[in-house]
């Protein structure tokens, strides 16, 4: 019979082995359980951008707002890039413009966000200073986002804070759209680029009382023609983190429109009312209701189907260097994509690529790529379209420098001038009371 072993000699031994025991299971546990999830982000195909095998599938997701033409002709192009790419593949999601930025909003928040998504200056700052957009200033300083062939006053009108949040893709200024057969009609001369507010202001009181159509619209109400305005100031609608004006300045401009509707320039408040929605078929141009509207230059097609009459466009009133290469829309990149040099390079590829260009057409506003944009233009066979595109290459000559792209809160800005403008459209307060109480309203907004 053998002695029995202290029990104190070898227990720490036992309770060694049994520790090293239970961690080898442990981590031969983990390593299984860690398994199909690696296998998992595998099979999901490109979910690592770690791989450098240019061949790995590639599954994007892209977002943007638009029609059914308009989803057409981007599902029509993106299929050209997977066939020139046939690893890489598309996820596509698109709906009207209404209730758009309510789901991106949702998506990038739950972390769900489309690798590449279609934005607007309402939105850009809001996305990118909360780094929801990708900083796209590396790629494009690489060569790998060529914007070489932009004006560079429109690839500069996606830059936030020094980073590149967003390239645009289209190009967009504003135009005073006129009622040519209505002045042909009367042998009234047409109103022309360069003229000044006052000027203006007098053809259209003259126009009114010979064709007994109000001869203009007022657009007091209008942040675009309060923008150039300000510009042709020395002013800006935004400077830094702060508003670009003051209360003086915006009683000016209110006193500049009293001025107008009490020389019979413009129509009735009700009527004016009716202009200030953003609907392009109650615009008073073509409603017969107004001699010329304050618009985007490249709405003009839309408008044309909404009239039987032949229309002109220009620049705003002033100096036409105020205006500048609008960014009609952009495609960002999510800031968290894994996916980020793939998501460039269809981006690029989009903005560059003659044959693409083709395809996309100006249904974003006109190509922002000026080789492309040519090419484009060439083939355009609409009468609208092409008026369009030979005003905006016209105006583009006179382009001054883009200002900073709108601060957070600039949808609020906007509706806010609405309702004030309309204060003193309607009588119920002064040009200098509406200032005041927009400019607190302003400030508050972007606060």
């Amino acid at each position: 019979m053998h002695p029995a072993t202290p029990p104190t000699a070898n227990a720490p031994a036992a309770r060694s082995h049994r520790t090293l025991h239970r961690r080898g299971l442990l981590r031969i546990t983990a390593a299984m359980v860690a398994l199909p999830l690696v296998l998992g982000a595998t099979a999901c195909g490109g979910d690592d951008e770690a791989s450098t095998d240019p061949n790995a599938k590639v599954e994007l997701s892209i977002f943007w707002w638009g029609g059914e033409a308009r989803a057409k002709l981007t599902e029509e192009a993106l299929a050209l890039y997977t066939a020139k790419h046939p690893n890489v593949t598309f996820k596509k999601t698109w709906q009207a413009n209404q209730g758009y930025f309510d789901k991106l909003a949702t998506l990038t928040a739950g972390g769900d966000a489309p690798d590449i998504f279609q934005i607007d200056d309402n939105y850009l700052t809001e996305y990118a200073s909360r780094s929801t957009t990708l900083d796209l200033t590396k790629h494009k300083d690489d060569g790998k986002l060529d914007v070489s062939k932009f004006p560079e006053s429109l690839w500069q009108y996606g830059v936030v804070d020094g980073k590149l949040a967003g390239v645009a893709f289209g190009e967009n200024t504003q135009g005073l759209v006129y009622n040519k057969s209505l002045l042909q009609k009367h042998s009234l001369p047409e109103p022309t680029t360069g003229m000044t507010w006052e000027a203006f202001i007098a053809w259209a009181a003259n126009a009114s009382k010979v064709t007994k159509v109000p001869g203009t619209m007022d657009p007091s109400a209008d942040y675009k023609a309060l923008w150039v305005w300000l510009r042709q100031q020395g002013k800006d609608l935004y400077k830094g983190k702060e508003l670009g004006f003051t209360a003086d300045d915006l009683t000016k401009w209110f006193e500049l429109w009293k001025g107008a509707r009490d020389q019979g320039a413009t129509p009735t408040p009700d009527v004016i009312h009716e202009g200030n929605a953003t609907d392009i078929t109650k615009q008073l141009v073509v409603t017969g209701k107004a001699g010329t509207s304050f618009v985007w230059a490249n709405q003009m097609p839309e408008l044309k189907k909404n009239t039987k009459d032949e229309l002109g466009v220009i620049a705003y009133p002033g100096d036409p260097s105020a205006q500048w290469a609008r960014a009609s829309m952009y495609f960002s990149v999510f800031g968290k994509t894994k996916k980020a040099d793939v998501a460039v390079d269809v981006i690029n590829f989009l903005a560059n690529d003659p044959e693409a260009g083709k395809i996309l057409g100006t249904d974003r506003g006109l190509p922002s790529n000026l080789d492309v944009r040519k090419t484009v233009s060439d083939s355009v066979t609409d009468p609208a379209m092409k008026q369009s595109i030979q005003v905006e290459n016209e105006l583009g000559a006179k382009f001054g420098p883009s200002p900073q792209v709108p601060l957070k809160g600039h949808s609020k800005v906007r509706s806010e001038l609405i309702k004030f403008a309309e204060e003193v459209q309607y009588g119920r307060q002064t040009p200098a009371q509406a200032a005041a109480a927009y400019y607190e309203a302003a400030k508050a907004a972007i606060a």
